[in-house]
């Protein structure tokens, strides 16, 4: 498993807090954010993550349920959902990692 995956298995278990994960995800390049947006999304279709489990990933993450990637993942067909978040503008990356990076998809 290589350090990335350690770190999203850890801030889905709990075991890393969200803050610190936002600020790892932060700290990365645009072309991480993005390879880390698209292996959460692929953790998501793993877990068998639904558009009912948006609301409570939202509340968990601290985003308002108006921020973009939170509209998203509540509109339902969520596989065609998170690929609109992960190509999401740069400045709503944040907002997109942090429901799926709180281990809100978690079943």
């Amino acid at each position: 498993m290589d350090e990335r995956a350690v770190i999203l298995n850890e801030l889905a278990q709990g075991i890393r807090p969200l803050a610190q994960g936002v600020g790892w995800f932060e700290g990365l390049a645009d072309t991480e954010q993005f390879e880390v947006l698209r292996d959460l999304a692929a953790f998501c279709i793993q877990a068998r993550a639904t558009s009912e489990d948006g609301p409570e990933s939202i509340r968990r993450a601290g985003i308002r349920p108006t921020h973009t990637p939170a509209v998203l993942v509540t509109r339902g067909r969520l596989t065609e959902q998170l690929t609109k978040i992960i190509n999401l503008p740069q400045d709503e990356r944040v907002k997109a990692f942090r429901p799926a990076g709180r281990a809100s998809w978690r079943r």
